[in-house]
């Protein structure tokens, strides 16, 4: 049984990394996809804004032509080439921060503050991982993926500032309510 499957595996097509592999030789992945990607975004930002107007028409060209004209050289093609790979790892971290914190207990409670520092640390890795691979701009990426983990201490620094400067209630000083009114007047 397991002979016809073999022999029989052209007459019922193709895997599925077969077909994702032929669309990558037929350039879906580095043409068509970015390009579709930026005509939605061009023409939704066209007609939200309205800023020529709402003749579909002229936005619709123009997200044409922003479309063509930025799949003209390699550099989009390798930037969204490297970028949402990294982008999916980082979706991949986010979904397992999600499940741990529902373990966790009540993510109402602490959810927001959390969430943007988990989601600040991902979007960080994204980029950094991402520009590592970007040596289009004249070795740019490299030297800030090395930076990497001095700019995470210096956010994780402000981070940490904002969070007791946002939450005065607890010491600090200065301030409170007598002071606004000591003024007088209307």
């Amino acid at each position: 049984m397991s002979l016809i499957f073999l022999q029989g595996r052209g007459l019922f097509g193709y895997s599925i990394g077969d077909v994702l592999n032929r669309w990558a030789d037929l350039g879906v992945f580095a043409y068509v996809l970015p390009f579709l990607m930026i005509f939605a975004l061009v023409y939704g930002i066209m007609l939200k804004t309205q800023i020529l107007g709402d003749n579909k028409g002229v936005n619709a060209t123009i997200a044409l032509a922003f479309g063509l004209l930025a799949l003209q050289f390699d550099y989009v093609s390798g930037f969204y080439a490297s970028i949402f790979p990294y982008a999916g790892m980082g979706l991949g971290v986010l979904l397992i921060a999600m499940i741990l914190l529902g373990l966790m207990g009540d993510p109402e409670k602490k959810g927001n503050v959390i969430w943007l520092g988990i989601g600040l640390v991902i979007f960080l890795f994204v980029l950094f991982g991402a520009l590592g691979d970007t040596i289009w701009l004249g070795g740019i990426g490299y030297s800030l993926a090395g930076a990497g983990p001095a700019l995470l201490a210096i956010i994780l620094v402000v981070g940490i500032l904002g969070f007791i400067i946002a939450n005065p209630g607890s010491g600090g000083g200065g301030g409170g309510k007598g002071v606004r009114g000591a003024g007088g007047g209307a």
